[in-house]
């Protein structure tokens, strides 16, 4: 019988570049330098977002290593904590999900509406904008149309051509702004700069995210011992650079004051290089990429739901399906309703921003913290071949630590969405228990 075949070294660097790299950096560094009293700050936030992922990323690959179970987040929690913990935080997750496609489609019509409105609209109608994606893709889904590798590779070479264009932008010096110089920081508190230096951290977080997955890789991969480390370590350096380099680019070539405002930083670079053509090129090219996004996380969040259903955790009419389309209707409909309803009371993409990373927060927080369970419970594992980080315990701690900050920051800032997170979490906690009491009834009275 014939070994499957397992990811080498290029394989999973490649992976990790693809996981992280999404349209946040097209948006977050505009929101990283209104929140940074100085460039250094914006810098600075832009390093340690990088080397939280490397800590992440290395944390996530032993959880996956040391306990490799189809199921995911719900099984590793249920193992390490408590079922009701374990369902709570993947409803928090799934909805950290939506308010994540929420932002993005709201990035989408920041690029799209300078072409259909003459002046700046308001955010009401952005967010209609965002919301009508998000409807047309729903109805597209319950067509039962997939999205195709054709444009799955559309969307990569998109992405990959306008970093290539915003990268290249250095290299031309008669296009930076006048005044993209570096200029001594005004004096300012040290708590001031604590909070100036959080917030553009949760910026950064947003774009940095997608490492988590790298919990499904841990016994698929050839040497893991050697080729976990040096894989997410090459992939995350990488992606530092990259990020570095557009945020450079924004910076020479908008400013660091005027790109604290402006919208559509990507399409205003493309402007400076190619006129007016090249914004509405990289405009709609954006927005194109955006929909497809849009497509692939309203195809795959429901199969999660769908997922839950079949453990139990979720009610059975999450595992209704249209079998000549091969739609899941109600998974489908749910989560595509929970991005509107997100959209719809979190109107800007900061707000979205708050909410989303905050929920993440909690999700990433408590997930990096099963490897101190784990580590525990599958002692008997140490030695046999799988993936063991060096410097533990200070790499998940850091980690956990940064994302607490992260939460506190957002707590103090956007008390409001802190609260509904927080609110959405204890709401599943209860839910949880509410289900099985109600499965227990109809178990003992059948």
């Amino acid at each position: 019988m014939r070994k499957p075949t397992k990811l080498n070294l290029f394989d999973l660097t490649m992976i990790v570049i693809g996981l992280v790299i999404g349209l946040g950096i097209f948006r977050t560094a505009k929101d990283a330098a209104a929140a940074s009293s100085s460039p250094a700050i914006f810098f600075g936030a832009w390093i340690v977002g990088g080397f939280v992922a490397f800590c992440g990323a290395l944390t996530y690959a032993e959880i996956g290593s040391r306990y490799p179970v189809t199921g995911g987040y719900y099984k590793i929690f249920s193992y390490a904590y408590h079922p009701s913990i374990a369902f709570a935080i993947n409803c928090v997750i799934l909805i950290s999900n939506a308010a994540s496609l929420a932002g993005v489609a709201l990035i989408g019509s920041e690029y799209i509406s300078p072409l259909i409105f003459s002046t700046e609209p308001t955010s009401f109608v952005k967010s209609l904008i965002a919301m009508s994606a998000i409807i047309a893709f729903y109805g597209v889904n319950l067509m039962g149309l997939r999205m195709s590798s054709k444009t799955q590779n559309f969307l990569m070479i998109i992405k990959i051509g306008m970093l290539a264009i915003l990268i290249s932008a250095l290299f031309f010096p008669h296009l930076y702004h006048t005044s993209a110089v570096l200029q001594k920081p005004a004096t300012v508190s040290l708590w001031a700069m604590v909070l100036s230096f959080g917030i553009a951290l949760k910026a950064t977080s947003f774009t940095y995210g997608g490492y988590q997955q790298t919990i499904n890789f841990g016994d698929e991969i050839q040497n893991p011992q050697k080729n976990i480390p040096r894989g997410i370590f090459i992939g995350i350096l990488v992606i530092i650079v990259l990020y570095m380099l557009i945020s450079y680019s924004y910076y020479k070539i908008i400013g660091f004051e005027e790109l604290k405002n402006a919208n559509g930083i990507a399409s205003l670079v493309a402007e400076k290089m190619f006129g007016q053509t090249g914004k509405y090129v990289s405009s709609v090219l954006l927005f194109i990429a955006v929909l497809a996004y849009v497509n692939v996380i309203l195809l795959s969040n429901p199969r999660v739901m769908y997922a839950m259903s079949e453990d139990g955790i979720l009610p059975a009419s999450f595992r209704k399906k249209d079998e000549k389309r091969d739609v899941l209707t109600v998974s489908l409909t749910v989560f595509a309703a929970v991005c509107v309803i997100v959209l719809f009371f979190a109107d800007t993409f900061d707000k979205i921003l708050s909410f989303s990373i905050f929920l993440d927060s909690i999700g990433m927080a408590t997930s990096a913290a099963t490897i101190f369970v784990l580590r525990k419970k599958t002692k008997h594992l140490d030695g046999t071949g799988i993936y063991s980080m060096k410097f533990y315990p200070y790499l998940p701690l850091l980690f956990v630590l940064t994302y607490i900050f992260v939460a506190i920051i957002i707590v103090i800032t956007f008390p409001k969405y802190a609260l509904i997170g927080l609110s959405v979490f204890t709401f599943f906690m209860v839910l949880y228990f509410i289900i099985k009491g109600i499965g227990k009834k109809k178990a003992s009275s059948a």
